[in-house]
């Protein structure tokens, strides 16, 4: 197996904040590796030092010669060009033909279900500008590709579409993400970034949950390793204050050896005090049997209804998922059901003085500028929760933030960080209904599953929309599935909604589906000249490669590096160039 990329020893530290120090990873040829870890620990960072965009601090990083690298990261951003425009512009690093460019360009945009009719790519929804994103980096024939939170803005259906997706056109990756489901498809081997590690890392061959597997036996073991050091600690201790006997001494190699030991427990122990944030939201304690009633409810955009003839009852207790592909509706529902827009069918009522705490996808965003101390506690020293004052240097803990840390730039936090500030500020409030619209975006493992318990123990009702598989199936006991114009589909939990959607969700038949048209299409003449003229550029490229190829084994390339790099990239180029044109080949077959 060939090794694409070394890490040894890397550091990273903005300012006073560390990383992680002393990194060190492999990465060999179609490994589809994870790197998880909590909020802060560098995951991000480390991806970017990988692809260039930034530099360690320490340590160094080697690559095998002439390995390409794709790098997707976290936010997509388009100039007001159409999708296709977007491909040939990451086209104009390859050395080829327009004609072949404008092939390949069409072939990927098939593969990623662009159909034509998109809006300009500024216009595109988050889910659609990710796949554009990656079809900028897959045209450009990577070695290896690092993805930065991938199935972030997907829906369910495009999450499940990615994961196909990767299997198929991308088989060397190293990806950031904390949807575990995704996590338990995506991955062959998990690499975890933690200080509670002993080399701030842990790095298991196999699937998601195999590594949880193995996880727990390493802090297993290390938690027997604290109690056994402890023990012989004890002892060392009860030694060292003993006063030395007439005319003797104390050992200096038994006390040198009794300090280690007690420096070796103080790590361990700091390893295995693992912080988890403390979510906990306030309910009212009301007796409501029914918080909120909505009959017969639709909303339109336009002319055309989003959903309509819906009907839904939330009590205490209630913990509905919705799920549905981008633009059914479900934030459109939330903000019905929070009052902050009105159905154009059927009614929405409401208990008196319904409390509802709303986290909203697109919260507003606090200024970069600010401390964690004003983003924490805006109005003073003080917050209040449940009933009574606690200050900011222990409400930061509760979050996972140090006090030394407060006079921060939030800017300078990672985006899990300031997701947890928004949750801060929630926790605050006292509520019946929880209304939550993707709230696991940018949250790290840990956060999720404590936001999770929270939501089991909630006194209240919750609706929740979220892409996170893992979530709706521990807290949901009630799924709506949304599809435009209708009233959705209402499932006991996300296996159900799972089971009954499988037959749909499988790929062949949406091919099936996009190829019906152009196969009753004759050519054009434009296309019978592409096609009668294909046999001869196919000729063309496959002489030039075989040349390449010869050339390849000269014995004068051995003492000119740059040259052989330059041939190898050029085989890579020709090669692909070869089978685009063998699939518009086929293509344009198939019309005859």
């Amino acid at each position: 197996m060939t090794l694409f990329i070394t890490c040894h020893e890397l550091s990273k530290s903005f300012g006073s904040r560390t990383l992680f120090t002393e990194l060190s990873l492999s990465i060999f040829e179609k490994e589809r590796i994870a790197l998880i870890g909590p909020n802060g620990s560098g995951k991000t960072t480390l991806l970017k030092i990988i692809a260039g965009v930034e530099k360690q601090d320490s340590g160094t990083i080697t690559m095998k010669r002439s390995l390409r690298i794709g790098y997707l990261p976290q936010e997509c951003l388009f100039e007001e060009k159409s999708v296709k425009e977007v491909l040939l512009d990451a086209l104009q690093k390859v050395e080829s033909e327009e004609y072949e460019k404008e092939v390949l360009a069409d072939t990927w945009l098939s593969k990623l279900g662009f159909s034509g009719s998109e809006p300009k790519a500024h216009l595109l929804s988050g889910g659609w500008k990710k796949r554009l994103a990656l079809g900028c980096e897959l045209v450009l024939s990577p070695d290896i590709l690092l993805l930065d939170e991938p199935t972030n803005h997907l829906d369910l259906e495009g999450i499940l579409w990615l994961e196909r997706f990767l299997k198929q056109e991308a088989p060397s990756y190293l990806l950031v993400s904390h949807d575990r489901s995704f996590l338990q498809q995506a991955a062959d081997r998990v690499i975890e970034i933690n200080p509670t590690y002993p080399k701030g890392m842990l790095a298991i061959k196999g699937s998601y949950s195999h590594f949880l597997e193995k996880k727990e036996a390493f802090l297993e073991g290390q938690l027997e390793q604290e109690r056994s050091l402890a023990s012989l600690a004890r002892k060392e201790t009860d030694w060292l204050s003993r006063s030395p006997k007439a005319r003797t001494c104390k050992s200096k190699s038994r006390v040198d050896a009794a300090h280690e030991l007690l420096e070796e427990l103080s790590s361990v122990e700091k390893r295995n005090t693992q912080k988890l944030a403390q979510i906990a939201f306030i309910g009212s304690e009301r007796e409501t049997q029914k918080l909120v009633v909505a009959k017969n409810v639709g909303k339109r955009v336009g002319e055309n209804f989003l959903f309509q003839h819906l009907d839904l009852t939330l009590s205490p207790g209630s913990r509905l998922g919705l799920i549905g592909p981008n633009g059914s509706g479900k934030t459109t529902l939330l903000r019905l059901i929070a009052g902050e827009t009105t159905p154009d069918q059927g009614t929405i009522k409401s208990a008196d003085d319904l409390k509802i705490i709303y986290f909203d996808q697109h919260r507003v965003q606090l200024p970069l500028s600010l401390s964690l101390r004003e983003a924490l506690s805006p109005n003073g020293d003080f917050v209040t929760y449940h009933g009574r004052p606690i200050h900011v240097n222990g409400w930061c803990q509760r979050f996972l933030f140090s006090p030394s840390i407060l006079d921060l730039q939030i800017g300078k936090l990672s985006g899990g960080e300031r997701a947890r500030i928004a949750i801060a500020h929630l926790m605050l409030q006292p509520a019946d209904l929880l209304l939550l619209d993707e709230p696991t975006n940018d949250l790290d493992i840990p956060t999720l599953e404590t936001l999770e318990e929270s939501l089991i123990d909630f006194p209240g009702a919750v609706v929740l929309i979220s892409h996170d598989r893992f979530m709706l199936e521990r807290t949901c006991n009630q799924i709506l599935s949304l599809s435009p114009g209708s009233a959705g589909q209402t499932f006991a939990d996300y296996t159900q909604w799972e089971a009954a959607n499988r037959p749909r969700d499988t790929a062949p038949k949406s091919r099936e589906k996009n190829e019906t048209a152009p196969k009753k299409q004759a050519l054009s003449y434009a296309e019978k000249k592409e096609y009668e003229g294909i046999e001869a550029k196919l000729a063309t490229l496959e002489a030039k490669l075989q040349m390449l190829n010869e050339s390849l084994m000269s014995q004068e390339l051995a003492t000119d590096p740059s040259r052989l790099a330059e041939i190898c990239l050029d085989v890579s180029l020709t090669e692909t160039q070869v089978e685009q044109l063998y699939l518009r080949f086929e293509e344009l077959a198939k019309k005859i």
